[in-house]
């Protein structure tokens, strides 16, 4: 008993730490953000912050120019399109690095990891410089300038659907290499006996991955995709130094518009909301997918 008592009280510094540091960085930012939300909040000092209910709320979806509407849209756009090419990207970039007769393995990840832990800015301008307009974009220099496939320069960022689309590459490449790190390890973990077996019964390559590999990466499956899921639900920086929102504010998403309207138009009730919301809908949708990958049964 007083081996167990001495064992807490050992901790126990360290729990109050991390309880501390929860509170004051998340709870109480958290419950503070809700407050706001049904305030017409000024940061101004002494001023009044008058409660207005669900104004804030409401403002949000009878907006007249359908800001609210069109960030949501972008934000399920963003995970529909990214999640399944991040989360395929990953395995296999990782299934073909971890090959046998594959050398340089340390080097291989490293370079997808790469992109991970530089800084945004930098892969933005990188990115802005590739899709640039007129013909010495590189992008518009090898296709329309050298190659003749684009009949004219394209302006990427001034239309609605190439501006996402380069957004798109920005956050892939920015974040695929993360994935291939974790499954890396998660293929370390597969016992060979599986395989050798499956060979002995004739299984292909493509078959040992589908049978064996995919269904023993269940779980870490299922972590990776959550994260995923967090990532594209996320885009600020990716929107907000590669289009600012543009063109007419076509490619915001719920964070880089939150962003705008409370630091910006000094709006941070109506900010606030639109954050509560986007954190319910994430809450829910993260829930719903730990208890469909938590019921199911993994080799």
């Amino acid at each position: 008993m007083s081996k167990g008592l001495k064992q807490w009280m050992n901790v126990l510094p360290f729990i109050l730490l991390g309880v501390a540091g929860t509170a004051v960085f998340v709870i109480y930012p958290m419950i503070r953000n809700i407050i706001i939300s049904f305030q017409d909040y000024s940061i101004m000092p002494n001023a009044e912050n008058p409660f207005v209910g669900f104004d804030n709320y409401k403002s949000a979806f009878t907006d007249p120019n359908a800001k609210v509407w069109m960030a949501i849209r972008n934000t399920v756009l963003n995970v529909g399109v990214t999640v399944p090419i991040n989360w395929f990207l990953a395995i296999v970039f990782a299934v073909l690095i971890n090959l046998q007769f594959i050398k340089y393995k340390i080097a291989f990840r490293t370079i997808y990891y790469l992109p991970i832990i530089t800084s945004w800015i930098v892969v933005a301008f990188l990115f802005k410089f590739l899709f640039a307009s007129g013909e010495y974009g590189l992008i518009n220099y090898i296709f329309y300038k050298q190659l003749g496939i684009f009949n004219e320069p394209i302006n990427f960022l001034a239309n609605y659907w190439t501006a996402m689309a380069v957004i798109w590459l920005f956050h892939i490449w920015k974040t695929v290499g993360w994935g291939v790190v974790i499954y890396l390890a998660a293929l370390q973990g597969i016992p060979k006996d599986f395989y050798e077996a499956a060979a002995i019964d004739g299984a292909t390559g493509v078959k040992q991955f589908r049978h064996i590999t995919v269904p023993m990466l269940g779980p870490v499956t299922a972590f990776v995709i959550i994260n995923l899921i967090n990532g594209a639900f996320n885009f600020f920086p990716q929107v907000y130094f590669i289009t600012k929102g543009g063109p007419m504010d076509q490619t915001q998403t719920l964070p880089s518009l939150m962003y705008i309207q409370a630091f910006k138009n000094f709006n941070f009730g109506y900010a606030s909301a639109v954050a509560v919301m986007m954190g319910i809908a994430v809450f829910l949708l993260t829930y719903s997918q730990m208890k469909k990958f938590g019921n199911q049964r993994f080799m």
